[in-house]
């Protein structure tokens, strides 16, 4: 018994009986429009002009349900009155992986449908309820010595004074209480299923939120490269020019001159990304390309690392997200030639050809430890959060290209990719 009440109590079930009765109210101002062909054709037989008002009727609610304004509406009181989760209708011209998005037949009639099937129910459970409660306010009348007669379309009762008055009254009551659920019950199964995405909008849903997921894993990268090498660089240099503040001052100042151009240019990666994840309007996003590579080996030099660079081919032909991408493999590289290398020259080889564009960074390493995600780096070295080569394998892989990095011999370690390439003319 207390779970069948349990719905009653509900305030989406009164709420969602609202919107059943504002829907039926809504359609009453197209009513006079569709009485207007039988008002023009006063000889048809009543029931022929009682069919032909209803589908006028019914045609007319279901032109408003065609308008884009009308589903919105519909999709915001439904989730307001209803407690039914919709999201909001995607543009016929939002974005997606194949194209614009553009609605069946079938998906542009779903609102009519739904605006016909709303306002029916509520029709419905309003005629209903209402002669229910009606009935239940009647039959006890005779209780208090008084006379009353129900009567609908030809079928008519008098109720009889007693308990059986009183019964029938509660009854007639509930049955109006669960006529009330039935219909908000039908309302809320109903609104998934057509205000819902449409098919072609689940696709949009999902190539948008695939879009922001490689936003955010491309945000995380960047992050991770500039961040991760600006703080293992400055580290470095920090503890090179406490080393040589008082013997070498010159080399203390480089040292902390070049920390200063590290971290700026760290800082300005980082108000980018976090401007894109707060949906701010972030300024032009600050582009590290191959052309920056001197100055980033100048950084490593600053911290006392002995760099060996190898460069060859036209560098600066290469352009656009694979110069990009090229320079972050290097800088992750060298960042972790500065964690876990044991001292003597970093090798840098950047070889651009017809064909193929080739990146390797090679280092020294400690005596029976690694430099890759998941070794042990030994004592002194800095810690690791393993993301540094599956987020270069990611990054390799959508550029379609090639990547390599294990021990390279017996104290060396090599990180070697290959990317495919396009040189401008």
């Amino acid at each position: 018994m207390i779970k069948g009440i349990r719905p009653l109590l509900r305030g989406s079930t009164y709420s969602g009986v609202l919107f059943a009765y504002c829907g039926a109210m809504a359609s009453l101002p197209l009513l006079p429009f569709a009485m207007l062909p039988t008002l023009a054709w006063p000889s048809a037989p009543y029931g022929l002009r009682m069919v032909l008002t209803l589908l006028v009727w019914a045609a007319l609610i279901g032109m408003v349900g065609l308008a884009r304004t009308t589903r919105r509406a519909l999709i915001a009181f439904a989730r307001r009155l209803l407690r039914v989760p919709l999201p909001d209708p995607v543009a016929a011209s939002a974005p997606a992986v194949s194209g614009p998005v553009t609605p069946s037949g079938a998906d542009r009639l779903r609102t009519p449908l739904w605006l016909l099937l709303h306002v029916a129910l509520g029709w419905t459970g309003a005629l209903t309820s209402g002669v229910l409660v009606i009935a239940g306010l009647t039959l006890p009348v005779g209780r208090f010595r008084a006379e009353a007669e129900l009567s609908l379309y030809g079928w008519s009762v008098r109720p009889e004074s007693g308990w059986q008055s009183w019964a029938a009254a509660l009854g007639c009551v509930l049955l109006a209480a669960a006529v009330c659920v039935l219909v908000t019950s039908a309302l809320q199964w109903l609104a998934p299923r057509l205000l819902g995405p449409s098919s072609a909008e689940r696709l949009a849903l999902a190539a948008e939120r695939e879009l922001r997921l490689a936003e955010r894993n491309r945000l995380a990268h960047e992050l991770h490269d500039s961040i991760g090498h600006t703080l293992t660089a400055t580290t470095i240099q920090a503890a090179v020019a406490g080393e040589v503040l008082s013997a070498d001052p010159t080399a203390a100042r480089a040292a902390l001159r070049s920390i200063e151009e590290s971290a700026r240019a760290a800082l300005e990666d980082l108000d980018y990304v976090l401007g894109v994840l707060r949906e701010e309007k972030a300024q032009t996003a600050p582009t590290r390309t191959l052309a920056d590579l001197p100055e980033l080996l100048d950084r490593l030099r600053h911290a006392g690392a002995v760099v060996e660079p190898e460069l060859s081919g036209e560098l600066a032909q290469v352009q656009g997200t694979l110069s990009r991408a090229a320079y972050r493999i290097l800088q992750e590289g060298l960042t972790n030639a500065l964690r876990h290398g044991a001292g003597g020259p970093i090798e840098v080889r950047v070889a651009a050809a017809a064909d193929g564009l080739e990146l390797s960074v090679v280092n020294r390493t400690r005596s029976g430890t690694g430099t890759g995600a998941g070794t042990d780096p030994g004592p002194g070295a800095f810690p690791t959060s393993g993301h540094g080569l599956p987020g270069l394998a990611e990054r390799v892989r959508l550029l379609h290209g090639e990547i390599d990095a294990g021990p390279d011999g017996p104290q060396h370690w090599r990180l070697a990719v290959r990317l495919p390439v396009r040189l401008s003319a």
